[in-house]
């Protein structure tokens, strides 16, 4: 399908808020041996669970290597409004690699292909190369047969962002401002994209996301619209979690700001899990914890916020902790006329991200 070279906000597309009406979810299938323990078999297993919640409520799409098209094809045979369909990806994470799906409100769809760079380049990114990642959104828009807005001088990944639908995005400065992204930006010119490709109008920059977080701190494992007016917020009370601080900056931000409407935002808070630790699979299949650079275990950002809204559901990340029924109940609280559905979420986390991390929502044109 063409690219054009105007942009979204010229041709009168937006970014709909993720609550809107969907035709499909897209996902990716695990297999990368440096990610995924065992063979990512314990990874494949999750993603099935995931898949088939959200095929409960819409369909999906699971794009698979060649490699694994048979495998994934064989592991979804039964399940029904999935399809599998080959397509070549250095790793899972959609929601970052694939396109932003905009809508101009008048049966029109289309696709924003942003610059991925694996979360850092050569600067801090999480693998060497990243070139079939970064042909993913292309390949999805063309078969969707969407027109597709590229920007091969601006980085971003989908998970760096949230919006409401009504023109307000909120991001964190820790990482739409990192050097490894646009250092050749000013904040300013930052926005002027983020405006001009997701035709928003006020932007939110919170300081910080989930300590060591390996994004740089992705908003949507910290803060997410849960409708116009209203956010949810990750929040701990204890003093001596490194979130403590980051969640309380974050409160002060959000306080202060209005949204595109001029609505001072409520804020709900949601726990976060007790603390997870990286897996370090031995010889003889024992797990262990994986230590961090100053040889203490190291901590996962685990977090409730990771979840996806689908038509009629929310598919959250559960963690076997004690206030897995808090967010339970919470977001059951927050979405009355969706069905909230927690599936596993422990090992997607080991691969370092969760549910939302791993899918990407096509909106109904």
């Amino acid at each position: 399908m063409s690219l054009r070279t105007s942009t979204p906000r010229a041709d009168g597309f937006f970014m709909p808020a993720e609550w809107a009406p969907q035709s499909q979810v897209w996902t990716l299938w695990p297999e990368r041996p440096d990610s995924w323990r065992a063979g990512a078999l314990p990874a494949q297993a999750a993603f099935l669970e995931v898949i088939r919640a959200i095929a409960r409520f819409e369909p999906v799409t699971v794009g698979a290597s060649r490699d694994q098209f048979q495998n994934a094809s064989q592991a979804l045979a039964e399940a029904d409004n999935v399809r599998v369909i080959e397509l070549s990806n250095d790793d899972v994470w959609m929601r970052d690699c694939g396109p932003t799906f905009l809508i101009d409100g008048k049966g029109g769809l289309a696709a924003v292909d942003w610059e991925f760079n694996a979360w850092g380049g050569h600067h801090g990114g999480l693998y060497p190369n990243w070139d079939l990642d970064n042909q993913v959104a292309q390949k999805v828009a063309q078969l969707e047969r969407v027109p597709r807005y590229a920007t091969p001088e601006f980085v971003l990944e989908g998970g760096s962002i949230h919006v409401d639908g009504e023109g307000t995005l909120i991001t964190t400065a820790e990482c739409l401002l990192h050097p490894n992204r646009n250092p050749q930006l000013s904040q300013a010119e930052i926005e002027r994209y983020l405006r001009d490709y997701l035709a928003v109008n006020t932007i939110i920059w919170l300081p910080e996301g989930m300590y060591n977080d390996e994004t740089d701190g992705h908003v949507d494992n910290f803060c997410c619209f849960t409708r116009p007016g209203e956010v949810l917020l990750c929040w701990t009370d204890d003093e001596s979690d490194p979130n403590y601080s980051r969640c309380r900056s974050a409160l002060a931000v959000l306080d202060s700001s209005r949204d595109a409407r001029g609505r001072q935002l409520v804020v709900h808070k949601i726990p976060i899990p007790a603390p997870v630790y990286a897996m370090l699979e031995s010889e003889g299949g024992a797990l262990g914890q994986l230590p961090d650079e100053d040889g203490q275990p190291e901590r996962l950002a685990a977090s409730y916020v990771n979840f996806l809204i689908v038509n009629g559901g929310i598919i959250v990340p559960g963690f076997d902790d004690p206030q897995d029924s808090v967010a339970l109940t919470l977001l059951q609280e927050l979405f009355p006329e969706r069905e909230v559905v927690m599936v596993p979420g422990r090992e997607i986390l080991l691969g370092g991200g969760n549910i939302h991390c791993i899918t990407q929502q096509q909106p109904r044109p």
